[in-house]
């Protein structure tokens, strides 16, 4: 399915909002938290899934909390043109939580994740295994000093207007 550009308003933005604070919320109580009619909280959710700016419903996970306390971040240099092939390689380890191709020096940034030293000593081991992979770097991550997060930064957006639900209308 495409995914069409979106502008986000204050509406949009109030029922992000919600519905990150009021995770299990469903569309009745987020029209009842944002003050707007119910089938206009659900039309635009699906606008804002349509455009992939809602990618998702899965639970976020907290992987220490799960039994796996032990975090690194791993630099990767890679052949010329192996990007796909080191792709294909990291989705089939376990461990390896997230992988992103970059610019500067490195050309793959990983977060993965292990049940112990002796576990990330493996995790980065089948790393290293790839062929596609020239050289390794890792960090282990003591604590989480800002925890992901999406909001401050949609905050920043400038509204696209406002909206013509009553509770958004500006006198």
């Amino acid at each position: 399915m495409g995914r069409t550009e979106t502008r986000l308003d204050e509406l949009d933005l109030a029922i992000l909002t919600a519905m990150h604070e009021y995770q299990k919320a469903g569309i009745l109580e987020l029209s009842r938290r944002t003050r707007v009619a119910r089938a206009t909280v659900q039309s635009r959710i699906a606008r804002m899934e349509e455009a992939g700016v809602i990618a998702s419903y899965d639970p976020h996970i907290d992987v220490t909390a799960a039994g796996f306390d032990v975090q690194a971040f791993v630099t990767l240099e890679i052949a010329q043109g192996a990007l796909d092939a080191v792709a294909a390689d990291l989705e089939a380890i376990a461990g390896v939580l997230e992988a992103y191709a970059t610019t500067g020096s490195q050309d793959v940034l990983c977060r993965i994740g292990a049940d112990s030293h002796a576990g990330l000593q493996s995790v980065l081991l089948s790393i290293d295994r790839s062929a596609a992979v020239v050289r390794s770097h890792s960090v282990i991550v003591l604590s989480t000093v800002v925890p992901s997060r999406t909001l401050p930064l949609l905050r920043t957006l400038t509204p696209t207007g406002t909206s013509k639900a009553p509770a958004y209308r500006h006198s």
